[in-house]
């Protein structure tokens, strides 16, 4: 597993996809929290608070995360190079895993850059540096179990098509239903509650409010564990069929 995360991270970086996927990300949330108009300006929102920041992380995530994984097994299908992958001693899990961390790894460090955002923020309150930190730091916990289960979602959908605009168009479905699905179906039905805590959304507004509760977390390692297994279960189907 160590041999394909190593390999694929050197990959991402050793063409513009690394660098692009940060200077994107970094280009966007700075454009959107300091300079576009509206809710997600933290300079209009009245408070020194990151919270706008990280109300648009989902959404840009639902659509960064699928992008990077959308080659993590079309492009193998696609060169018939995972046959060769078969033939070397490592396994259908360690095989996933080793993309599946090179991919989340590349998210963490697109966030690593945003802490500069907390010191600015830090600056504009009538007392210095009076922002809520526990918020902050539940927040960005919140963002990297959300890209957990959201990387195992593109990981997965990179498994079922040769086509990587299928795979990205998949990907980003399935983590918009999971996000907002569950939470817009609870507004029609009377057991609300339960209904939206089937939902990322509910757990990573949660965990955005400070509190670090074991249950959200729980939750998204649950997302992501089963979506790997399904990822097990879809590339052995596949190499079963040759």
């Amino acid at each position: 597993m160590k041999a394909i995360f190593l390999k694929e991270l050197t990959g991402f970086f050793s063409s513009l996809t690394g660098y692009l996927v940060i200077g994107i990300f970094l280009l966007i949330t700075s454009l959107f929290v300091f300079v576009f108009k509206g809710e997600y300006n933290v300079l209009d929102y009245g408070f020194a608070d990151l919270a706008p920041f990280f109300l648009i992380i989902p959404w840009l995530f639902m659509f960064l995360i699928p992008a990077i994984t959308m080659r993590s097994f079309t492009i193998e299908r696609n060169l018939g190079t995972l046959e060769m992958l078969t033939t070397r001693p490592i396994s259908t899990r360690g095989l996933i895993g080793g993309k599946y961390l090179a991919a989340l790894i590349l998210i963490i460090i697109a966030l690593i850059p945003t802490l500069i955002y907390v010191l600015s923020v830090g600056q504009l309150g009538e007392i210095t540096n009076n922002l809520d930190y526990g918020s902050t730091l539940g927040s960005y916990l919140g963002a990297v179990l959300l890209a957990t289960s959201y990387t195992a979602i593109g990981i997965f959908s990179s498994t079922v098509t040769s086509n990587q605009i299928v795979a990205f168009l998949l990907a980003a479905v399935l983590c918009f239903i999971l996000y907002f699905g569950f939470d817009g179906l609870s507004s029609y039905l009377s057991d609300s509650d339960f209904l939206a805590s089937l939902g990322l959304k509910y757990h990573y507004e949660s965990m955005a409010r400070g509190v670090i509760d074991t249950r959200d977390v729980i939750y998204f390692v649950s997302v992501a564990v089963l979506f790997f297994a399904l990822s097990e279960i879809s590339l052995k189907s596949i190499f079963s069929k040759r």
